[in-house]
């Protein structure tokens, strides 16, 4: 069992920076990639970054190319994303996810439960 907790959101102006975490529980979230989406209102949840288990492979959604960077510290259970150049369109609740497949290729899948993300023009 892993349990998500993201932090970080907040209200900043269009242009700011904010640095999102999550942070988890469970001694093997290293084995974990990991993902952060967003759902804005009226609109469904999409995605916005994905980092692997080992760090080496990171994929960012074409919007927040060159803007966001998804990081993570096994060694402090936690994935961060750093938001800089804020647009009023990423106003949204952002929320971590994390995918595992054990040897048995039982799917785990885990979710938090969200931050609030609010960018002012």
């Amino acid at each position: 069992q892993v349990q998500l907790v993201e932090s970080g959101g907040g209200l900043v102006q269009a242009g700011g920076s904010l640095r999102l975490s999550c942070a988890a529980s469970g001694r093997t979230f290293s084995s974990y990639d990991v993902s952060w989406y967003r759902q804005a209102p009226g609109k469904e949840r999409e995605f916005v970054a994905a980092i692997s288990r080992g760090s080496s492979s990171t994929t960012y959604a074409d919007s927040v190319k060159g803007r966001f960077t998804i990081s993570r510290d096994n060694a402090k259970n936690t994935v961060y994303l750093q938001m800089n150049s804020l647009k009023p369109e990423d106003t949204a609740i952002y929320f971590c996810n994390a995918k595992y497949t054990d040897v048995f290729r039982i799917p785990y899948d885990y979710w938090g439960q969200g931050t609030q993300v609010t960018v002012s023009s």
